[in-house]
């Protein structure tokens, strides 16, 4: 290093030129600010040590010399960091440029004009230097240091910026070299530090980001931060996006957690502008690679392959299984041959296993696997000399309304219709005999080896009831029987199993008059019955109530005759007439008419009165009553009386006046005119 006058102000100047604080662990500085120390600064000092500069009449002999003392005598830094800085400034001032390596017309172009002081040169030369910046705004930087928890950022200022390590989570993979953005947010704090963030300069910039991200497709990065319902939450350039659990992968994914503080590339699918809200995705990385991998497999896919595949999931109605990029769904119904609850029965997840393809759908990329079919159909076991009347042993697996499946070996089933299983003709369910689990016997009814199908039946191992019937039940026997049913018309009753009968309801009472049968007795009660008719044919019989007993009709003749009086009751009253409770238990009927008492008031609910009868029929069943009748006749009886007693009294010259005067005629008169001559002669005698 040549030796230079000392100058105070050239000192100063470039004392001036190593002010700036510098980051620890930096001792190289960037290409850039290399350039213009070693270019611009070097050269200057070089000429000033060439032609020594005097100014208000200090003459500087050895610049350099004087720099060095004025660093010696600087303070001490208070601190290792300041020692750092200003060691990294001074270092490229040895560097001095040899004549042969300065750039002579660079430096022309960058003298300082007339009037200017060499302090003053010497600023507006490191000033170029520098970038020109301002406080809240973003720029670019270079990383050029790391460590565990802090980032150095060259921003092309005359120090360097320091980010905390935390604000570049989201990047594992950052190196120094790296170009990152950095908000500033002072050019000089306390310290004299350049303050730069870099969550704030993505978080100006990333809703631009993400908008192109969208319109350009572009694949981005992420920071999986922690769980939420449904989904994830991702920092994609500072904002909070939604990642859907349906998003994360083509697999179903059991277990979220294991993403919580991931780094992963997304894409984004869906932004919201009103609400800001940005949806992104990782599946959708990989649908096209696996889109094209499905065409593949599926190209390749014949009816009867047998593949190896994988337990992907498993759901109530069956399994799909992952064949190496494209899904198949084994149904429930081709996992056994036999009856299966839920799928997990059988498979569990992951595991791997052996399917054939039934069917595959090219446009719809849909693949139908079977478990079963890899193994002999049941039925190719069944013995071949089971026939039609053998009785077989069973368990019953479902039960239905209408019947129950019976198990009688791994994978052959017959079905037990309800009406085969009792020989009642009540209708009933399945459930009312049997229930899963039950083992029985039954007889096979039909055997169809071809489709694979089986009736039996239950009944059949009981004597059918009908077969003796005109034996066991003869016309005329009395038996006790239970009330299944009503209707309108009578009562079904249940002698035994599968023996019904029914009473009419004009057969339960002798005398009663009975609207329905709900009167007489009840559903489930017990009832005697005496056996009228049989109709084997179609399996009923005619019964009756009323048969046990003697016909009290045979008695009521001679006591209830035409025109005999007797107390009654009036124990139902409507439009029609009233029903007349009598003596004996029987009952009678009486028309409105015949319900007028003698003051003009009609007969009132459960009042006694006298009642005539007016009617009688032994074969109907049937007594007409009447009240009217009972005070009308006496009456007409007494005016009968009457009507003698004056026709004795009366002389026997004088004729009755008739009641009734007819019209006259001419040929009454003519008679008139006679008997009135004959009268006037007569009173002349």
């Amino acid at each position: 290093m040549s030796e230079i006058n000392e100058n105070p102000e050239l000192n100063e100047a470039a004392e001036n030129s190593a002010v700036g604080p510098v980051a620890p662990e930096v001792k190289e500085e960037t290409p850039e600010v290399a350039k213009t120390t070693a270019d611009v600064v070097e050269p200057v000092v070089a000429e000033i040590a060439a032609e020594p500069v005097v100014e208000e009449n200090v003459v500087v002999e050895e610049p350099v010399a004087a720099e060095k003392e004025a660093v010696v005598k600087e303070p001490k830094a208070k601190t290792k960091k300041a020692a750092a800085e200003k060691t990294a400034v001074v270092e490229p001032v040895e560097a001095v440029a040899t004549e042969e390596e300065f750039d002579w017309d660079a430096f022309e172009d960058k003298k300082p004009t007339e009037g200017t002081s060499s302090k003053q040169a010497m600023t507006e030369m490191y000033d170029n230097t520098l970038s020109i910046l301002q406080e809240k705004e973003c720029v670019d930087g270079i990383v050029i240091s790391m460590n565990k928890r802090e980032v150095v950022v060259n921003i092309g200022y005359k120090s360097d910026g320091i980010v905390s390590v935390n604000e570049f989570r989201y990047n594992p993979n950052l190196k120094v070299g790296d170009k990152v953005e950095v908000y500033v947010e002072t050019l000089e704090d306390k310290k004299g530090q350049l303050t730069l963030s870099h969550k704030k300069a993505r978080a100006m910039r990333s809703w631009d980001r993400v908008n192109a991200a969208l319109e350009n497709d572009e694949i981005i990065t992420g920071f999986i931060k922690c769980r939420t319902k449904g989904g994830m939450i991702v920092d994609v350039f500072g904002i909070e996006a939604f990642l859907p659990g349906s998003q994360i992968d083509v697999k179903p994914i059991r277990d979220y957690d294991i993403y919580v503080g991931k780094t992963m590339e997304f894409k984004v699918v869906k932004i919201n502008h009103e609400f800001r809200n940005v949806v992104v995705s990782h599946k959708a990385l990989i649908e096209a690679e696996l889109e094209q991998q499905k065409k593949d497999i599926i190209s390749k896919l014949e009816k009867g392959q047998v593949l190896e595949g994988t337990v992907k999931n498993i759901t109530s109605y069956g399994v799909f299984i992952d064949l190496g990029g494209v899904d198949g769904l084994i149904h429930i119904t081709d996992l056994s041959w036999g009856r299966v609850a839920h799928p997990n029965e059988i498979v569990q997840l992951d595991e791997k296993i052996n399917v054939v393809i039934l069917d595959f759908d090219d446009e719809k990329k849909r693949i139908a696997l079977g478990l079963k079919q890899l193994a002999p159909h049941p039925w190719d076991n069944v013995s071949a000399e089971l026939k039609v009347g053998d009785v077989v042993k069973g368990k019953v697996v479902v039960i239905a309304d209408y019947g129950a499946f019976i198990e009688i070996a791994p994978g052959v089933e017959g079905l037990i219709h309800v009406s085969e299983m009792s020989w009642s003709q009540h209708l009933r369910s399945a459930q009312d005999f049997l229930k899963v689990g039950d083992e029985i016997e039954a007889t096979i009814l039909t055997l169809d080896r071809d489709e694979h199908k089986m009736s039996l039946g239950i009944k059949q191992m009981k004597n059918d009831p009908w077969a003796q019937i005109e034996t066991k039940y003869a016309i005329g026997t009395s038996h006790t029987a239970k009330v299944r049913n009503f209707t309108n018309f009578g009562v079904f009753v249940e002698i035994e199993e599968g023996v019904d009968g029914l009473i009419h309801i004009s057969d339960l009472s002798w005398t009663k008059k009975i609207k329905h049968p709900s009167e007489f007795t009840s559903i489930g009660s017990e009832i005697e019955v005496q056996v009228l008719d049989i109709d084997k044919e179609n399996r009923r019989l005619s019964l009756g109530h009323k048969q046990l007993e003697e016909n009290p009709w045979d008695v009521f003749e001679t006591i209830f005759t035409v025109d005999s009086i007797h107390e009654g009751t009036v124990i139902d009253l409507f439009d029609k007439g009233a029903v007349i409770s009598l003596p004996y238990g029987v009952e009678g009927f009486a028309t409105p008419r015949h319900l007028v008492k003698e003051d003009g008031s009609h007969v009132k609910m459960d009042e006694k009165l006298e009642f005539k009868v007016i009617e009688f029929s032994k074969s109907a069943k049937r007594i007409i009553l009447s009240h009217s009748r009972v005070y009308e006749d006496v009456k007409k009886t007494e005016d009968t009386a009457k009507k003698k007693t004056a026709t004795k009294q009366a002389p026997k010259s004088v004729k009755p006046v008739k009641d009734n005067i007819e019209k006259t005629t001419l040929g009454d008169i003519s008679e008139l005119a006679a008997l009135r001559t004959q009268m006037e002669e007569n009173e002349k005698k």
